[in-house]
C-alpha cells in the first residue's frame, strides 16, 4: 500500500470519525434535514466544503497539487442528481453516513451501499448507451464555478467565509 492510500485510508478513518461525532450519521438527523427541519447534516456540509475549498486551493498554489475538473455535463448532473437524491430519500443515507453507520454496527446500511455498488454496476454497463445520449447533452466542458463567475476562487472563498457563518446564525435563531 502506497504512501497515497495510506493518506486516503486516515482521511476517511478521520471523516467517519467526524460524521459520527457530528451525530450526522443518526436517522432522526438524515430524516430532519430532508424535512429542512433539523440543518445539523447542512452545518457539517457547509462546514466540510469550506474546509475543502481553503484547503484545496492552499495546496493548489503550493504546486501539491493539481486541479482537474471534470466536464460540466447538463444531463449528467440532472439525473445523476436525481438518482442520488431518490436514494438518499429512500435509504436514509448518501455514502459517506452509509459507511460510517455501517461502521457503527448498524447492519441495515448494507442495503444503501449494495445499492450504491450495484448502481455503479449499471452505471459501468450503460455507459456506452449514456455517452451517446445522456452524457451528449449540453456539455460545458471543464469548468468550475470561479470560471462561470468571471471571479478569482479566493473571491468565492472569502465570500463563503462571510455567509456560510451568517447561514450557521440564522439556523440558530430559527432553532434548526
Amino acid at each position: 500500500m502506497g504512501a497515497e492510500q495510506i493518506l486516503g485510508l486516515f482521511t476517511g478513518l478521520a471523516f467517519g470519525f467526524l460524521l459520527q461525532k457530528g451525530r450526522v450519521l443518526r436517522f432522526d438527523k438524515q430524516v430532519g434535514a430532508m424535512l429542512l427541519k433539523d440543518m445539523t447534516i447542512f452545518k457539517f456540509m457547509l462546514s466540510a466544503i469550506l474546509v475543502g475549498m481553503v484547503g484545496i486551493l492552499v495546496l493548489s498554489e503550493m504546486s501539491v497539487i493539481s486541479l482537474s475538473h471534470k466536464p460540466m455535463n447538463v444531463g449528467a448532473i440532472l439525473i445523476g442528481g436525481a438518482l442520488f437524491g431518490a436514494g438518499w430519500a429512500v435509504m436514509g443515507f448518501c455514502p459517506g453516513t452509509a459507511l460510517g453507520a455501517l461502521g457503527e454496527g448498524r447492519w441495515h446500511a448494507v442495503f444503501a451501499i449494495a445499492g450504491m455498488i450495484t448502481g455503479a454496476g449499471l452505471y459501468a454497463e450503460l455507459y456506452p448507451f449514456l455517452k451517446e445520449t445522456v452524457l451528449a447533452w449540453q456539455d460545458f466542458g471543464k469548468i468550475g464555478l470561479p470560471e462561470v463567475l468571471g471571479l478569482p476562487a479566493w473571491c468565492l472563498v472569502l465570500a463563503f467565509l462571510v455567509v456560510v457563518p451568517a447561514i450557521f446564525v440564522w439556523f440558530e435563531k430559527k432553532s434548526l
